[in-house]
């Protein structure tokens, strides 16, 4: 059966989820786009269905929807759509692991998939997002995570919540701060091995509240002319330093 019509409830249900948060939270679903994240996705066995593009093949053993050209081109969200899309089901995670990554307010998709591609390059275990970070299946992080959001353990929580609970198990908590800091570069080795990392929003950091339970504070050396990095790319420095095996 070929879908040609914007008026099908599938069509609709497609469209919806790629703009509506609301939407993905209520129905527990989400739209991947292209071959390569449709592929990470059939290995985690998350597919509900796969949306081709009239006569194209795909040989995965899922459900398969087909749809003309021009509808296809209607649901994408991604500048030059795709021939292949899927339907997918969230993910069902729980906090675990020793080297935990906490995201206060991050707010641009793009920076939360460079930030997540790094954390599963780095070994961090579980990525705790705060309730007001973007969207994970927000189209635009699943691309910036290149699939990586497939590799690594991602949940959304109260963060405060979280550091007091991590805490009294004995994991101690970094929080950056421009000013004044532990060079990162001198962490010993125990101290790269069990621990919560906190990395804030893009304009205010990490909120006072956090910051004020931290272990301590860690810092990037850096000339004076500069005042502080993007988001992403501090925190993929950190990760590298954090993720040293001597």
């Amino acid at each position: 059966m070929l879908i040609t019509s914007l008026a099908n409830d599938k069509i609709k249900k497609y469209v919806k989820l790629n703009h509506s948060k609301k939407y993905r939270d209520e129905e527990n679903l989400f739209l991947v786009e292209g071959m390569h994240l449709v592929l990470e996705a059939y290995k985690k066995d998350m597919i509900v269905e796969v949306i081709l593009e009239q006569n194209e093949t795909l040989p995965l053993d899922v459900p398969k929807v087909f749809v003309a050209k021009e509808i296809l081109e209607k649901i994408s969200d991604c500048p030059s759509s795709q021939n292949v899309m899927a339907l997918c089901r969230k993910k069902e995670e729980k906090i675990k692991g020793k080297r935990l990554l906490l995201l206060d307010g991050i707010q641009d998709p793009g920076n939360l998939g460079t930030i997540i591609r790094s954390a599963v390059a780095f070994g961090i275990d579980t990525i705790v997002l705060s309730e007001d970070c973007v969207d994970l299946y927000n189209p635009k992080v699943i691309r910036s995570t290149q699939g990586m959001l497939f590799h690594v353990p991602i949940v959304r929580s109260n963060l405060m919540e979280v550091i007091d609970e991590f805490q009294q198990k004995g994991y101690p908590l970094y929080a950056t701060n421009v000013s004044y800091g532990k060079d990162a570069r001198s962490l010993t080795f125990e101290e790269r091995q069990k621990y919560m990392l906190c990395m804030g929003n893009e304009g205010n950091g990490v909120r006072e509240e956090i910051l004020d339970k931290a272990t301590f504070y860690l810092s990037i050396p850096m000339k004076e002319e500069v005042e502080s990095l993007n988001v992403a790319i501090a925190t993929s420095i950190l990760l590298y330093e954090l993720g040293r095996t001597k």
